[in-house]
């Protein structure tokens, strides 16, 4: 030993003996391989993103997280995050189910609960036949309509209502008495994702834990379309090539994965504040991002700022819609 290391191989003089909660730090910091860069790198991915975007592209990591280890620490976040969010919601779902059911089995609480749906089936009866009115003389004033197609079209209208209604009243009346619903038929029109809808709603857990074990892949396809937004506003820059591109986008993934996961965690109304503190946030963070990590001036950062953000919402959205849809899929 010379000093606290070994002169021949390197390894330093510590006994390794740990207490418990530095050994489970350990074991977190062996999972994810962060170490005390995390504490320089966090600062800068929330409120210098363009000093470390440009430090990513520099190849100057020695103190900070590599990027791809910061971009995947932050999906485990986030998935952890929503993972409790969607216990606790399938929690509470089974909490109202079993209070409900406890409700029903006593004659005031079926009557309760008939009373309720009576009321909301002659309120909704009410705005349909109001909106049925509105619309009847409307059209009757459109001269390209025709007085007898309007007309019939307002009793179709008028029918539903009252045929919805009356479903209602009969529904009000079974819960009344204690009796169970009649098995519905299977219908012709309906179509898978009805049919998913109601599985997941009969199903909330199972449909989670599908949605969830898709959802993840989500990100991986999020990261490259980042990149080659990025690749193609800034393809006037040869010198910047697609792999800087994709050390943005993971710093950029990161940030958002970071700033959406306590939202899975608080409770109205204060979701409703972060969410849109970090609507506001995550273009500022991104126009820093292009600012100083690729040089552009103010207006070219801001029109890029933009471009980007615009379509990486339009691809999230289509991304996360696709995904509800899937996973539906899988409950037909």
């Amino acid at each position: 030993m010379r000093g606290r290391w070994c002169h021949d191989c390197g390894q330093s003089a510590d006994d390794h003996k740990r207490s418990i909660l530095h050994l489970g730090w350990e074991a977190i910091e062996g999972l994810l391989h962060l170490d005390g860069r995390l504490a320089r790198t966090l600062p800068d991915l929330f409120f210098r993103p363009g000093r470390l975007a440009r430090d990513y592209m520099e190849g100057r990591i020695a103190r900070h997280v590599p990027p791809f280890r910061l971009f995947l620490a932050a999906l485990v976040i986030f998935i952890l995050a929503a993972e409790v969010a969607a216990h606790h919601y399938t929690l509470d779902q089974e909490r109202q189910k079993e209070a409900k059911a406890a409700a029903l089995a006593t004659p005031a609480g079926r009557a309760a609960e008939a009373a309720k749906i009576r009321n909301e089936a002659a309120a909704s009866r009410t705005e349909d036949l109001r909106e049925a009115a509105t619309d009847h003389a409307e059209d009757l004033k459109d001269k390209d309509e025709k007085p007898g197609k309007v007309e019939a079209r307002y009793q179709r209208q008028l029918a539903k209502t009252e045929a919805r209604y009356a479903e209602a009243l009969a529904h009000a009346d079974r819960v009344a008495q204690g009796l169970p619903e009649p098995p519905k038929p299977p219908s012709a029109t309906e179509n898978w994702r009805k049919v998913a809808q109601r599985r997941a709603a009969e199903n909330p857990e199972y449909y989670w834990t599908v949605l969830f074990g898709w959802g993840h892949r989500l990100a991986w396809v999020l990261l490259p379309a980042v990149g080659l937004m990025l690749a193609a506003v800034y393809r006037n820059k040869p010198q910047i090539f697609l792999y800087d591109h994709l050390t943005v986008a993971m710093q950029l993934m990161a940030f958002i994965f970071l700033i959406s996961a306590p939202a899975f965690l608080m409770s109205s109304p204060w979701i409703f504040y972060w969410l849109a503190a970090a609507l506001l946030w995550t273009p500022v963070n991104l126009f820093q991002t292009l600012r100083g990590g690729y040089g552009s001036s103010v207006v070219g950062a801001a029109v890029k700022t933009a471009i980007v953000w615009v379509a990486n919402l339009v691809i999230f959205c289509v991304l996360t819609f696709a995904l509800s849809m899937w996973s539906l899929a899988q409950l037909a």
